[in-house]
């Protein structure tokens, strides 16, 4: 099947916890980084996640977010250091491709935020993920 979504990083399931109607599932991703996804239970057993099995977290590009240094204080669970690799500026939106360890992630932000942040090549990130805006793919 071929996606749309630009974001897709391999790993390994580790945790499933699940809840009444939703489950947390921690993601080691390939990089040694761990990514939590929150998805439905019946996704869960639909996908047979448990521990040790083989997915890629997808996120779409419009759901990443980008910080100068990791964030204190707030409910995103995700926050993967990286490196800016470019950053294409439109008139209204820019779109930021950072390296991450072990994969490359892309950011959708507006022009001004990319502007404001003063994003070039070479500048540390951090990206930032809700854990409800990652889906979970097996192969």
């Amino acid at each position: 099947m071929t996606l749309s979504i630009r974001n897709q990083l391999p790993g390994t399931v580790t945790t499933v916890t699940p809840g009444e109607a939703m489950a947390t599932v921690r993601i080691r991703l390939d990089g040694g980084q761990d990514l939590t996804a929150a998805i439905t239970l019946d996704a869960v057993e639909e996908l047979g996640l448990t521990q040790d099995t083989t997915v890629r977290a997808l996120v779409k590009s419009t759901e990443v977010s980008l910080a100068t240094a990791p964030v204190q204080g707030v409910s995103i669970r995700n926050q993967l250091p990286g490196t800016v690799l470019s950053v294409t500026a439109g008139a209204a939106m820019a779109s930021v491709k950072v390296a991450v360890d072990g994969g490359e992630l892309t950011s959708v932000i507006t022009s001004d935020a990319a502007t404001d942040l003063a994003l070039t090549a070479g500048t540390p990130v951090v990206a930032l993920i809700k854990s409800t805006e990652v889906s979970v793919a097996t192969a």
